[in-house]
């Protein structure tokens, strides 16, 4: 939904083919499991051993002499199974289904509307013709009161026909109209030696005649994948690695050539003085100024070409800065993809880790205080995941600890939580929490008489 909702401008009236749009939604799925995975995961740990507790059968489990860490054991087997599976599915098919989406979803946005005449509104669908219909059958093909100007000539024409019928050929690269009862004027130069673009007027009269408009462009042409081979999330772990080398070798060459690059406008003496006239080595010592070792006659000359091996000098540092921090971006992209692998797979089993002692202290199944609950705790881990990554993104921190900001955040948590279910916690009973008020207010009413 949150797909549709965001593209649906792109995809309606396009006339796509229902399998194009399905493909589509294909792909878009398979690029929101990492979303979609771990916050599945949290909600039905929860729900599990939410159930279980509500119909005391993790009593009756811990009453057999077994505890809750081996209760878990079994399905610790199954969520790592799915944590593997979450990392090979982000390594190996994710960047794939990344790179379909990406090139499909181009040329979805790139493809123009598909062509429709509509009653009493002029259609510039196709390129250098203007189209109105001032009726339509309820054929959807038979058309009355056509007007067409034709842009493609030096001054233009225009068609107007009392009735036409309109049809695509087999191939539905072309539209076919065929006229009837109409005339055509073309306005043209005379044949006089002063020229006039309108100096001449023709009128054709046509009892039927036919008007062909190519439709190719309507059709969706499909671009060339390999164009998007080098984005960050179509790569996998050995692609992340290979572009995240050449970029730090293009930023130390960066580097190593901006000295050499800046030492070509340095100079100690500018311009070059006269040889007959050297600068003794105690002059320099005694010199207030460092214009007074210039002449006085090529001071104003020195001054400029000061000024503009600085302005130069600048160009280049700052060309060579803005190299470096468009590769560093480029460098964190991939850094971030690459620990995007791993965090899934981690995520899988830390939420299930919170998720499963989570339940077993609400001690409530089914889709109501679980849904709110794992949703509550997937958001805090969503928001801190997402701060991570846009903080390595701007630079703040280490691709590191951004990326594993959130599950460096909620691990203490999910130990914190299988701790307080092994030792049958009431943590989230609301019962227990009234009782110890109300023996505390009783206190209190003591203490004030």
């Amino acid at each position: 939904m949150l797909f549709l909702f965001k593209y649906i401008d792109d995809l309606i009236g396009k006339g796509f083919d229902w399998y194009v749009i399905l493909e589509l939604l294909l792909y878009a799925s398979a690029t929101n499991v990492a979303m979609a995975l771990p916050l599945a995961i949290l909600l039905s740990s929860i729900m599990t051993f939410g159930s279980l507790g509500e119909n005391y059968e993790l009593v009756a489990i811990k009453s057999a002499g077994i505890s809750l860490q081996k209760a878990m054991m079994p399905l610790v087997v199954v969520v790592s199974i799915l944590s593997v599976s979450a990392f090979l599915f982000s390594d190996y098919m994710l960047p794939v289904a990344n790179l379909k989406m990406g090139s499909l979803l181009y040329d979805v946005r790139n493809q123009k509307s598909s062509f429709l005449i509509d009653e009493g509104i002029f259609n510039s669908s196709i390129p250098g013709y203007s189209l109105r219909v001032k009726k339509k059958d309820s054929d959807g093909q038979t058309l009355h009161n056509l007007i067409i100007y034709d842009h493609n000539t030096s001054n233009g024409s225009v068609l107007m026909a009392q009735k036409g019928r309109m049809y695509r050929t087999d191939d539905d690269q072309t539209l076919v109209l065929k006229l009837s009862n109409g005339v055509r004027y073309e306005e043209t130069p005379g044949d006089g030696a002063n020229y006039n673009q309108r100096q001449r007027l023709m009128r054709f009269r046509f009892k039927e005649t036919e008007q062909k408009f190519d439709l190719s462009g309507f059709k969706m042409q499909r671009t060339d994948e390999n164009l998007f081979k080098s984005n960050y999330a179509m790569l996998n772990l050995k692609q992340l690695k290979f572009y995240r080398d050449s970029f730090n070798v293009k930023i130390d060459s960066n580097l190593k050539t901006a000295y050499k690059d800046i030492k070509m406008f340095y100079d100690p003496i500018n311009p070059p003085l006269k040889k007959e006239q050297p600068i003794k080595p105690a002059a320099i010592k005694e010199y207030k100024d460092i214009l007074d070792l210039v002449p006085s006659d090529s001071r104003t000359l020195a001054i400029q070409n000061a000024k503009s091996r600085l302005v130069s000098v600048k160009e280049v540092i700052v060309n060579k800065r803005t190299f470096d921090d468009e590769n560093e971006d480029r460098v964190r992209g991939f850094m971030i993809e690459f620990h995007k692998k791993f965090t899934l797979s981690v995520s899988c089993l830390l939420l299930f880790f919170i998720g499963a002692p989570l339940g077993a202290i609400i001690r409530r199944g089914g889709l109501g205080l679980p849904v709110v609950v794992s949703v509550l705790f997937f958001l805090v881990y969503h928001i801190v995941s997402t701060i991570g990554e846009k903080s390595v993104k701007e630079g703040t921190l280490s691709p590191m600890l951004g990326m594993w900001l959130a599950i460096i955040t909620l691990t203490p948590l999910g130990i914190f939580l299988t701790y307080k279910a092994t030792v049958d916690s009431v943590l989230f009973d609301v019962d227990f929490y009234k009782e110890f008020l109300k023996k505390l207010i009783p206190k209190k009413k003591k203490l004030s008489e």
